[in-house]
Order: C-alpha cells, then sequence, then structure tokens
C-alpha cells in the first residue's frame, strides 16, 4: 500500500508517504506556510521512495475539525491529486488521529485542539 497524507489542520504543517509498512514524513511548525511547503514536500518525499505519483494507490487528509483555511487547503490539494491520478480519497478525522497516540489501556481518552 502506497498513501501519500497531507495534515494542515492546525499551525503544524506535515505530508508522509507510507510506502509498504515505512513512513516518510515532514513536519515543521509554521503558520500560513503551509500551502508554500504541502506540494514540495510531497515531491520530495515521492523523490526519496522512488516511487511515482502513478504508483500511490490513495491519498490521505485531515479533515479537521480544524482552521478553517488549512483544512480546506488539504482537501483542495488531495481532492486535486486524487481527481488526477484517479485515487481514492481517504479523509480522516484529525482529533481520531490525536486520540490515536494515547495508552491502549485507556477507557476514555479527551482529544482537542485549539481551533
Amino acid at each position: 500500500m502506497k498513501l501519500l497524507a497531507f495534515e494542515t489542520a492546525t499551525e503544524a504543517c506535515s505530508v508522509a508517504l507510507h510506502v509498504d509498512g515505512q513512513v516518510l514524513e515532514r513536519f515543521e511548525i509554521a503558520p500560513r506556510r503551509h500551502a508554500e511547503l504541502s506540494l514540495p514536500w510531497a515531491e520530495a518525499l515521492l523523490a526519496e521512495a522512488g516511487i511515482s505519483r502513478r504508483q500511490l494507490d490513495g491519498i490521505a487528509l485531515s479533515r479537521g475539525p480544524g482552521a478553517f483555511t488549512g483544512v480546506r487547503l488539504a482537501i483542495a490539494i488531495a481532492q486535486g491529486i486524487a481527481l488526477a491520478l484517479d485515487r481514492p480519497l481517504l479523509p480522516v478525522s484529525t482529533l481520531q488521529v490525536l486520540a490515536l497516540r494515547a495508552p491502549a489501556e485507556e477507557d476514555q481518552i479527551l482529544s482537542a485542539i485549539d481551533a
């Protein structure tokens, strides 16, 4: 499985590439620079992994909640790539992803961000 993922819902900008169990990523706290960083990072990750865009199986993105402009940016980038490549789009809740980092033995988890 080869997935390219974008997270721009908060002040942090991240792009990750999952290639058959290996994850390559770029991350930076970069307020108002997400549009500038996202696509160059995606190209760099694909080059680092030695794969082309056509080899991707899908495009993932954080669908929020989060900053309105950031969420719209991730949707626009991911939807554009997915449409151009005829690949599925995989929206993921920002809060659910944050909650996944909690210890497995916890019964209740509260996930929150400053949106």
